[in-house]
């Protein structure tokens, strides 16, 4: 709760339709932002020194839940099995649960990739967050291979009666975030998914571009007041 401390060390905004990548050092916190309403964003994490050791969404789905909010910790791969961080906000945590049994950042679901889209429409598009989040990577040395099951934020998920995966529109508002506390030093991976708010269909007949639904996020990165962390590890 005390962020009258903190002191921002990085800032910026991923266009629609693109990946970003970053590191956080270990103590600080970072935000992922909706600052021009309602967009999906699809968040990998690594070690920064290890990409061995990274997001593990479906042990993170077991010991967590298949939503997560504030408290909740986003836990690493075998051997490591350690949080990677911890969300410290939520401005979305009154979402709870909707009328069909959705909630808010996913970790059910995971990246669209060009793989399932050519199977299903026939057609290349190398905009999905798998093709954004392997570009964000390079330059850090990473590759396609390392790219992983991410978690959805800002995205409304849940599964219907028939055990089927249902995805709905984004309730982000202007100015929402979603707050992490990194506990180790990370390198971070955000992709605009280009499905924008996800309030058009995507498959079937009526499937359409909804390029005109996307929208930049934002990041914030933080370097907390010392005292806060004293004893911490």
């Amino acid at each position: 709760a005390e962020t009258g401390g903190r002191t921002l060390v990085d800032a910026f905004t991923v266009p629609i339709r693109t990946g970003r990548a970053w590191s956080v050092p270990a103590g600080h916190v970072f935000r992922i932002v909706a600052p021009e309403g309602p967009q999906v964003g699809d968040l990998n994490i690594w070690n920064r020194h290890d990409p061995r050791e990274r997001l593990w969404a479906a042990r993170t789905r077991q010991l967590q839940g298949a939503h997560v909010t504030t408290f909740d910790r986003l836990w690493s791969t075998l051997p490591f099995l350690r949080p990677l961080v911890t969300i410290t906000a939520d401005t979305l945590a009154h979402y709870g649960t909707d009328e069909y049994g959705g909630r808010v950042h996913d970790l059910l679901g995971t990246r669209c990739d060009p793989y399932v889209n050519k199977l299903l429409t026939g057609q290349d598009f190398h905009f999905h967050c798998h093709s954004n989040l392997t570009r964000a990577v390079m330059p850090f040395g990473l590759t396609e291979f390392d790219v992983h099951d991410v978690l959805n934020v800002f995205q409304v998920t849940g599964l219907n009666h028939d055990d089927l995966y249902f995805m709905r529109d984004c309730p982000a508002k202007a100015g929402d975030y979603l707050e992490f506390f990194a506990e180790i030093d990370l390198l971070c991976a955000l992709s605009t998914c280009p499905g924008g708010d996800l309030s058009v269909p995507l498959w079937g007949p009526d499937a359409r571009d909804p390029i005109d639904v996307c929208r930049p996020l934002a990041v914030e990165v933080y370097r907390l007041a010392p005292d806060l962390t004293e004893g911490w590890r």
